[in-house]
């Protein structure tokens, strides 16, 4: 009986104490607090298993409307994500690869997405090789696209190429170009005189050797062409294969 009096005058303001004693019913009810009987056991402590009340009245374990609610933070970004997506303009290669042929400006994001997403799409569907052929304009979009694994490939005056192989396994994709082809023309007139110039630049600058008119034939330029174009650059003489003629550098 002396402990049951020590124990009513500990203080009880504190909640978690106060429930304690409750439950024990060892301490008088008090501020509003109901005095535990033995028919009826005190309310539990809520434990994690509890039930919340959701959107539309229903009830649902806590866990469970957590995950809805992480499910429905998911599905908003995702499709944040697809309204970035911009269809890139591209076109098939003869080896059954692609090329993406930038011609006007995009945001470097949207381009990220972009590209994100064309690649996996063309994964699925097979392709190996992937190109980007970037026009001097639009270097901006180079760092996006080394980001996702393209390389550099070759570069020319006005525009950038870069590759990139799909498979997980050693690219098969050509180098660029190591080699240049030069040509020599041997040019004879009806007197049997073989034309012959001096070089005003290069290793035989003003050595006074004589040689044949040379040159390097660019991209795509038929080697027979080349000769005749080099001839006339470098002498003013136009040559066919029935006449030679002397001529200004800009017209026969």
């Amino acid at each position: 009986m002396a402990a049951h009096s020590l124990s009513l005058s500990l203080p009880t303001r504190t909640p978690l104490l106060r429930r304690l004693l409750l439950r024990r019913g060892i301490v008088p009810p008090s501020r509003g607090l109901r005095c535990p009987s033995s028919s009826a056991a005190a309310p539990p402590l809520p434990r994690r298993g509890a039930l919340f009340l959701g959107a539309g009245g229903t009830r649902q374990r806590g866990a469970v409307w957590i995950r809805t609610m992480s499910s429905s933070v998911n599905s908003t970004a995702v499709a944040k994500k697809e309204a970035n997506v911009e269809p890139l303009p591209f076109v098939n290669d003869k080896h059954g690869g692609i090329i993406i042929e930038m011609t006007t400006p995009m945001d470097p994001q949207v381009f990220s997405a972009s590209l994100k997403s064309a690649l996996s799409k063309w994964r699925e569907q097979g392709i190996r090789g992937v190109w980007i052929k970037l026009p001097i304009g639009l270097a901006n979009l180079i760092q996006s696209a080394v980001e996702e694994g393209f390389w550099y490939h070759h570069a020319e005056e006005t525009y950038l190429m870069l590759a990139y192989w799909l498979p997980n396994t050693t690219h098969t994709l050509p180098v660029n170009a190591t080699h240049r082809v030069g040509v020599g023309a041997f040019v004879m007139n009806e007197k049997r005189e073989v034309l012959a110039v001096q070089e005003k630049s290069g290793v035989l600058r003003g050595l006074g050797v004589w040689k044949f008119p040379t040159g390097v034939v660019e991209p795509g330029e038929d080697i027979n062409l080349g000769a005749v174009r080099e001839v006339k650059e470098e002498t003013g003489v136009c040559i066919s294969r029935s006449r030679i003629t002397f001529c200004s550098m800009n017209r026969c």
